[in-house]
């Protein structure tokens, strides 16, 4: 009995610490891949967090509102001193209104 306890211990200790029948070469890759993988995602959802905190400060429909209507006024001024023709006035106001 105390021989087979002393096996049992033996190979106990061999799953344990690696030794004997073990993942082997496979399981080291997978998990080396896998960690590069883990902090490859944790740096881009970092990356993401932080690029659409800094767009939600900046990004104010207000402020691309006011853009538009200083824009309007400059092109407005244009027209008004006769920088441009009538027909330059209404395609670039076209532009402004379709976003591009």
């Amino acid at each position: 009995m105390e021989q087979w306890a002393s096996r049992q211990w033996e190979a106990v200790i061999a799953v344990m610490w690696g030794y004997g029948a073990g993942w082997g070469w496979g399981a080291w890759l997978a998990m080396g891949v896998s960690m590069v993988v883990l902090w490859a995602l944790v740096v881009a959802g970092g990356i993401v967090l932080v690029r659409s905190l800094a767009r939600g400060r900046n990004h104010h429909p207000s402020a691309t509102r006011d853009a538009l209507s200083e824009a309007e006024r400059i092109l407005a001024d244009r027209f008004a001193r006769g920088e441009i023709d009538e027909d330059e006035y209404r395609r670039r106001t076209e532009v402004l209104h379709s976003g591009r």
